[in-house]
């Protein structure tokens, strides 16, 4: 018999397959969970190789300990791989495409300059940029374009490599939760059959606890506490301003549209309230983000891609500084217009292409279902119905990545590059991203074989068991489950049922605890191998993960212990009036 020969009948997980302790094996099926941390964090290998290593763990605790059969398991790898490959890296792909052709129009040189005119100040840039324009992206996109995005952009306006991914990946947690037009919740209300509107309003009186600090930590991320005490005012106002459109459009709007409307309020909020105030110790933090991008480039080497912003001493930075002034006031209306083109595009045609219900429709008709050959139909879900995740869904053309394929080519005719200018870049950036392609599949690899082999399942019920005092590990789920996928849409796709049987043996609020599902995968997402890597991709880092891993992984913690809290509380007399 082949190694890779399959069971004649189906596999069916089961939830304690070693020796009937649901706490064994959910001990063991944390293992390949800990690979990833302990190469990622401690080891500090390529994130290429701690991707594919913690596959190949959780491919031999699949087979040994939960009994699936290793042709199974191999499948599950090649069809995680495949669905890490497109769309997920499809859109982050086309998102870094459509940058490097405002880069080789020259035009980016005027967004930085337009950003420039809003503040000269990198700490409440990186506010805008990361947090509000990463919000709106997150609205509209999600799926790492925001990481990959605002990286870049944040790099050409001074940040080292290693602070520009940490900030952005910090700056991707609030608006998750309501990301790609509510899709997270949307699946959450789907599969539990509570109106997605309600669990949506759940959401929106928790995130905006975590909203509202975000650009207070963004800063002291930039600038320590030195930029905490200097720049508090517009950091506090950005965040009250986006808490409150948060949980009003939550609430009382649309889930939809909700962090399309939080991002743009507080843009406009900081607009407004930089037009009166602006923020002493601006020329302080510049010389230390230069000094430390020098450092940064010097550790890396000249030779590492790393955003090709080449060497910068502070002294460079200060000329470039000089440069980019010049540059502001002579902008026009017509050249911010055309520097902004890109981005308002990508708003247009994700706005048609998501808001507009017969175009949405229509594009969902022409994705193609596959049924994973050699596993479909051979793995059961553990109360013994089809696994639909066998499925495979090709979205050729409802993919966010083709829409930001399609952005990239009209940007590249209206800016004037020649389409093999556009060939050369899209070729250029396949070639720099090859390590991030690998990365990504393997992750996602990691996630179908745990996901179909009943592991993940087996770590969630284990929490679950706690009774009453679940409401406080809730969030976990959700963490774990964004942390392993880099998806809140999957992790509640993974634990949203889970959360409400949970939530009804214990006596619990069910649309409470599902909440909590999606609202503890927002911090999960800046610790998740497969965003990191779009991170250091993005900035030029590859290789690089395990420092940005380590950058982050203590706010993504620290925010995890808030959010149970927050839940917990929410679930007793003391914060049960914050619920809807």
């Amino acid at each position: 018999m082949s190694p890779l020969s399959l069971a004649a009948d189906p596999y069916t997980p089961q939830l304690a397959p070693v020796g009937g302790s649901l706490v064994i094996s959910a001990l063991i099926a944390l293992l390949p969970l800990l690979t990833v941390f302990v190469t990622l964090g401690w080891l500090r290998w390529k994130a290429h190789w701690a991707g594919l290593t913690s596959v190949l763990v959780a491919i031999v605790v699949a087979a040994l300990f939960f009994k699936m059969p290793v042709g199974l398991a191999v499948l599950s790898a090649t069809e995680g791989a495949v669905f890490g490959l497109f769309p997920i890296m499809w859109i982050v792909f086309t998102a870094i495409v459509l940058y490097q052709v405002t880069v080789a129009s020259g035009r980016f040189e005027d967004l930085r300059a337009t950003f420039h005119l809003i503040s000269d100040d990198p700490r409440v840039q990186a506010i805008i940029i990361a947090f509000c324009f990463g919000g709106l992206l997150e609205a509209l996109a999600g799926f790492g374009a925001p990481v990959a995005i605002t990286g870049v952009m944040l790099m050409a306006l001074g940040f080292s490599p290693l602070r520009a991914a940490a900030v952005v990946l910090l700056a991707n947690t609030a608006p998750v939760a309501f990301g790609a037009i509510g899709t997270p919740i949307i699946t959450a209300g789907s599969l539990t059959k509570i109106p997605y509107t309600q669990i949506g309003a759940y959401v929106g009186h928790q995130t905006p606890v975590i909203a509202l600090f975000v650009p207070l930590l963004l800063v002291l991320m930039v600038d320590g506490k030195r930029g905490v005490r200097q720049t508090w005012p517009v950091a506090l106002v950005v965040g009250v301003a986006f808490a409150i459109a948060q949980w009003l459009s939550a609430t009382f709007i649309s889930v939809e549209l909700t962090d399309i409307i939080a991002s743009l309020v507080g843009l406009a909020a900081a607009v407004v309230f930089l037009r009166f105030w602006q923020p002493a110790g601006k020329e302080d933090a510049v010389v230390s983000l230069a000094r430390e991008r020098e450092r940064d480039h010097a550790l890396v080497g000249a030779g590492s891609g790393s955003g090709g912003a080449g060497a910068t001493s502070a002294e460079q930075y200060a000329v470039s500084e000089a440069e980019l002034e010049t540059r502001a006031r002579a902008l026009t209306p017509g050249r911010i217009t055309m520097a902004l083109f890109p981005y308002l595009l990508v708003i247009a045609i994700f706005s048609i292409a998501k808001l507009v219900g017969p175009v949405k429709t229509w594009l969902a008709t022409t994705d193609v279902k596959i049924g994973w050959p050699g596993l479909d139909g051979q793995v059961l879900t553990g109360s013994g119905a089809k696994n639909s995740s066998t499925i495979y869904t090709f979205p050729w053309l409802s993919s966010p990545g083709t829409s930001l394929l399609i952005c990239g080519l009209i940007t590249a005719v209206v800016y004037g590059l020649s389409m093999a200018g556009w060939a050369k870049e899209v070729k250029d950036t396949a070639y720099k991203m090859r390590f991030a392609f690998l990365t990504v599949a393997s992750v996602l690899a990691l996630a179908y074989v745990m996901n179909l082999s009943g592991q993940t399942i087996t770590i969630g019920t284990w929490i679950a068991g706690t009774g009453a005092a679940f409401a406080f590990f809730s969030p976990i789920l959700g963490w774990i489950g964004t942390a392993v996928t880099g998806s809140d849409t999957s992790a509640n796709a993974l634990f949203s049922t889970l959360q409400q049987t949970a939530a009804q043996k214990a006596g619990l609020d069910p649309t409470l605890l599902v909440a909590a599902n999606t609202s503890g995968g927002v911090v999960g997402k800046m610790i998740s191998p497969q965003n990191l890597t779009i991170a250091a991709t993005a900035v030029g880092l590859v290789g690089r993960e395990s420092d940005i891993f380590r950058k982050v992984v203590v706010w993504s913690i620290g925010l995890i212990i808030v959010m149970c809290l927050l839940v917990g509380l929410q679930s007793t007399a003391i914060l049960s009036w914050m619920l809807p």
